[in-house]
């Protein structure tokens, strides 16, 4: 069925390419090697070729690579908010839930990695939430960062572009701005505000763009009260000589976006019927009376064990002995409590200075910094503090070469960088107890667990379990080159040689002897990308790329395990083999890409920090056709599976129905696995059932002429995905679902009311956890939110 969902795209790609011949066609005009479509009012197709992702100025539908981008007028239209919520305009975008804070996004079954500018930033694996309201563009690139960027896996990454004072090449004339109010359900309180000034000055021109938002609401989820202040500045400024210069930054402060895993105690009657088992034990009590459980009170760990074979024995503090039944339970009721919190700060700069000389060389020296500070806590037992902060140097010269009837053009960008990361990464995990809580009783002394923040003076604290003193550095030298020939075939070659050098130290409570000294290695290693593409008739540019690549094993503060590195885990190899075919019609208003893939690489298991392999592959289709200036249509679809490679030695929390103990004497604590290869089927390849099969989004945009009494426009999408599960053999299955979002807006003068409402009908789905959780809790999807926002430009 889910091969029948994406072959129907298929159909209506095609059909869409070949039955457009008699549609009204666009105002137009050609930047670079791009058609654009004047009355694009969606902002689906590309309006020039961008340098930040490849390093050399290349349309993305001119790429042999799979790739997607969404301009903000997109973001606006379609009421795209969270990385989450890509899925709607890239295919392969789906995520599981990172304890409901969208950090990052899965690309092709495996997590994509963050750059701003064409800079990788710190990871974020659900530590806090990516916004997008700030961006002029985002960029969605499956398959490896090219050497212009630096080493990465396979998989896929974002790219943000800011805001500027730049449209389309050119700079700011007059002053220009914008604020938003916003309000909506669950109290939704935001405001927004933009302002962009031309700077032009004697023989330079220039402008700064600012960008300034608050958020202050309460959420879906019953408990979460997310707070967050962004501000964000862009200057750009050139003459014509040539020289320019560009620098800005953005500071991120945010608390309330707790994680929650969700709903615990998971069963497949709790999925099927919303039927939640009550109950709680009495036998661990707070007897210090400081409303959380200290070491001493719970006494030795509450994961028991489990080989596979043996029934774990009966523990009296994993029994339910009060209020034990069943009761439905509501999707707005998740895992939470007044003790749990988040707060995080990052701070983002960059600088670059260079000159574009007349000959269409360019040599520019770049500065990136990006640091991250982040202290939270989960009341069943997972508190973390990072500190981190990396700095990234790029040295480039690009230029092109091409004969005199240009039958060859080659486009070239080579240079030198240096990346290095100096981090804190610390986390306790010794006593998880997620089951441990009743949630529809709500949180009590004994089933919060204590954390490290909460020092008492002679009292019994809990430790860090883990403390990571974590620092890199990697020196790399880089080179692309983009061959044409014949304004036909289209050759790029990319690769990059890195010299590593990595120190890391563990000294936390439970770190062996060895972690404690710490372990320093070095390596070399080099990547490299071939790609082939050839514009045949038709307006059809069938491609073909193959790439290796190696990237450092991180965690999730960006730091690296010393346990990683006697044995050299800390560095992994990863590959991919694609094949697409890319097309335009009907003078650049119809786009579309089917692209096939196959990809190995690694990832990190959070908490025994053995390294997975996984293999994947899929199918890919995308299309973009702006059928008038009124009309507008998108679809995004993908048909994937992803293996895990056998043996999968990392650790995992498994239910207790896995264990062979009812939930009712088990629910007080909870079992685990130390190496998932206990269980036969694990021991080999098995497939990543927490990524669905087939992913599809839909989208329409109706927008009205410019009338006497304003504008107006409509959007309406519809999001499909197929059925997931857990990952344990006999896991629990999450039914597939499909999502409609809409969304209207007025316009008259400088004023704009804007009303979206998602999930329309208010469908009840399930999104999987992420990671060594997934198999014991799950997070029951929003149900209809509306929000409201009243613009005002100048």
């Amino acid at each position: 069925m889910a091969h029948h969902h994406l072959l129907g795209a298929s159909l209506l790609a095609i059909a869409l390419a070949w039955s457009g011949a008699a549609a009204s066609q666009e105002d137009e005009a050609t930047v670079g090697e791009l058609t654009v479509i004047a009355n694009d009012r969606a902002g689906l197709i590309e309006r020039q070729p961008t340098d930040t992702v490849f390093g050399i100025d290349k349309p993305l539908i001119e790429t042999a690579r799979s790739a997607s981008f969404a301009s903000d007028v997109t973001l606006e239209r379609y009421g795209i908010e969270t990385v989450d919520d890509l899925v709607a305009v890239s295919p392969g975008a789906f995520t599981a839930s990172f304890y409901n804070v969208p950090g990052s996004v899965a690309v092709r079954g495996t997590l994509a990695e963050i750059y701003f500018r064409g800079f990788k930033r710190i990871e974020n694996r659900g530590t806090y939430p990516t916004l997008l309201s700030a961006v002029q563009q985002v960029e969605i690139v499956r398959g490896p960062p090219t050497a212009y960027q630096g080493p990465g896996k396979v998989g896929g990454f974002l790219n943000f572009v800011p805001k500027t004072a730049q449209v389309e090449g050119a700079f700011l004339t007059a002053p220009t701005g914008q604020v938003e109010v916003t309000v909506g359900s669950y109290d939704k309180k935001n405001l927004s505000a933009q302002i962009g000034l031309p700077a032009s000055f004697g023989a330079v021109d220039g402008g700064v763009y600012l960008y300034g938002e608050l958020e202050d609401s309460k959420s879906f989820y019953r408990g979460i009260s997310p707070k967050h202040q962004l501000l964000q500045m862009s200057s750009d400024f050139s003459t014509a000589e040539g020289y320019f210069v560009a620098f800005g930054g953005m500071y991120y402060n945010s608390e309330g976006y707790v994680q929650t895993p969700g709903w615990n105690r998971l069963t497949q009657e709790l999925v099927d019927s919303q039927t939640y088992i009550r109950g709680r034990d009495t036998n661990i009590v707070d007897l210090d009376g400081n409303g959380r459980l200290t070491p001493n009170e719970i006494g030795a760990s509450l994961i028991k064990g489990y080989n596979g074979v043996a029934t774990p024995s009966i523990d009296q503090r994993f029994v339910l002995d009060t209020g034990v039944g069943r009761s439905k339970i509501s999707p707005r009721d998740v895992f939470i409590s007044e003790r749990d919190f988040s707060d995080t700060e990052t701070q983002t700069y960059y600088f670059d200075i260079g000159r574009r000389f007349g000959d269409g060389q360019v040599v520019k020296a770049q500065l990136f910094y990006d640091q991250l500070k982040n202290q939270r806590f989960v009341s069943y037992g997972f508190p973390a503090d990072y500190d981190t902060w990396v700095a990234e140097a790029r040295l480039s010269h690009s230029g092109q070469f091409a004969t005199a009837g240009r039958e060859l053009v080659v486009n070239t960008v080579a240079g030198l960088s240096w990346r290095t990361f100096e981090g804190e990464r610390k986390e306790s995990t010794a006593w998880v107890a997620l089951d441990r809580r009743d949630i529809l009783t709500g949180a009590q002394p004994n089933d919060i667990i204590d954390d490290p923040f909460s020092v008492e003076p002679g009292g019994i604290n809990m430790p860090w379990n883990l403390h990571n003193i974590s620092k890199w550095h990697d020196r790399g030298a880089f080179a692309v080159a983009d061959v044409m020939i014949y304004d036909r075939l289209n050759l790029v070659l990319s690769g990059r040689l890195d010299d590593y050098d990595v120190k890391s130290q563990d000294i936390g409570s439970q770190a062996s002897a060895a972690n404690r000294l710490g372990f320093n290695r070095g390596k070399g290693k080099g990547t490299y990308s071939l790609s082939a593409s050839y514009r045949a008739p038709l307006g059809l540019m069938p491609y073909v790329t193959y790439a290796e690549t190696a990237a450092l094993e991180v965690s999730q503060a960006g730091d690296i395990n010393p346990g990683q590195i006697p044995n050299g885990s800390w560095l992994s190899d990863s590959d991919l083999r694609e094949v697409g075919l890319k097309g335009q019609w009907l003078d650049g208003a119809l786009v579309a890409s089917l692209s096939a893939y196959r990809q190995t690489r690694t990832r990190l298991n959070s908490v025994s920090m053995t390294v997975v392999g996984h293999r994947s592959k899929g199918l890919e289709l995308e299309a973009r056709w702006v059928v008038n200036p009124n009309f507008s249509l998108s679809f995004s679809g993908n048909n994937q599976q992803t293996i895990v490679k056998g043996p999968n030695t990392g650790f995992y929390y498994i239910p207790s129905y896995v264990a062979r103990t009812p939930g009712e004497l088990g629910f007080g604590g909870g079992y685990a696995v130390f190496s998932y290869a206990t269980f036969p089927s694990r021991a080999v390849d098995y497939e990543e059932s927490t990524v669905p099969d087939t992913v599809a989004a839909l989208y329409a945009t109706y927008t009205t002429d410019e009338m006497s009494w304003g504008q107006a426009g409509l959007t309406a999408g519809v999001k499909y995905v197929s059925e997931t599960s857990g990952t344990v053999p006999g896991a629990v299955v999450y039914p597939d679902y499909a999502t409609v979002t809409a969304a209207a807006y007025v316009a008259r003068g400088p004023w704009m009311a804007r009303l979206n409402i998602d999930n329309l009908f208010d469908k009840l789905y399930f999104t999987p956890v992420a990671d060594v959780y997934a198999n014991v809790a799950v997070l029951p999807g929003a149900g209809r939110q509306w929000r409201l926002t009243v613009q005002r430009s100048f």
